[in-house]
């Protein structure tokens, strides 16, 4: 018997190998505005929230204006750049047995509706989870609202719910809404910041979420 029914991915690091892609849009933007440099460790904390909340971390000192006006160029950095980033090893494989193995999946992100839909399209994995949500519908991450909302649709409880991340804002959402975790670490988040959260398992990688999946 399966211990759940319902199996939630974030996105960028942890089925996509992103991280570093996202680090230099939003570093280029924050050196197209002459604003004080950030570490790229520093700049990686913000991944796995939505854009406002993420500039505001970075520089919360900032007035709204400029504040927006980074969120802006780190937008216009990630249309305009020609880099696609790849999936991570294993990851289609992944996917496609849970979803034969008939477990409901979805995906928590924080990317825009519109950036999901264009990498669920490029990956051609989209058919294969049942449900999403993304920051502009939903409250970002560590809010539950985005699991909740997919429990909700679904029909499962938070303990037959998994959600499986690489940043402590995806395994706090998890906490968050009830519902257990699962950390990656080839993504944003160091293994001690993972290990703060309390997840079910770390992996190093996705066929090891694979093998603790089957067990």
């Amino acid at each position: 018997m399966k211990q759940y029914d319902l199996i939630v991915f974030d996105w960028d690091g942890t089925l996509m190998d992103s991280t570093q892609h996202i680090i230099n849009c939003m570093q280029l933007g924050i050196s197209q505005l002459g604003l004080a440099p950030l570490s790229d460790r520093e700049v990686s904390h913000i991944i796995g929230l939505g854009l406002n909340e993420a500039v505001f971390a970075l520089y919360p000192e900032l007035k709204a204006e400029t504040r927006q006006q980074l969120g802006v160029h780190y937008q216009q950095n990630w249309v305009n750049s020609p880099f696609e980033a790849p999936l991570f090893e294993n990851a289609t494989q992944l996917i496609q047995q849970l979803h034969q193995q008939d477990y409901f999946l979805g995906v928590a992100t924080g990317k825009s509706r519109r950036g999901l839909n264009k990498v669920l399209e490029s990956s051609q994995l989209g058919a294969l989870f049942h449900a999403t949500r993304c920051v502009d519908e939903c409250h970002s991450k560590p809010h539950p609202e985005m699991i909740e909302q997919l429990m909700d649709y679904l029909g499962v409880a938070p303990h037959k719910t998994l959600m499986i991340g690489d940043t402590s804002h995806d395994l706090n959402m998890a906490h968050n809404a009830g519902a257990d975790s699962l950390a990656v670490t080839h993504g944003a988040h160091d293994i001690a910041a993972l290990q703060a959260c309390g997840p079910k398992y770390i992996a190093e990688n996705l066929y090891q979420v694979q093998q603790w999946l089957s067990n």
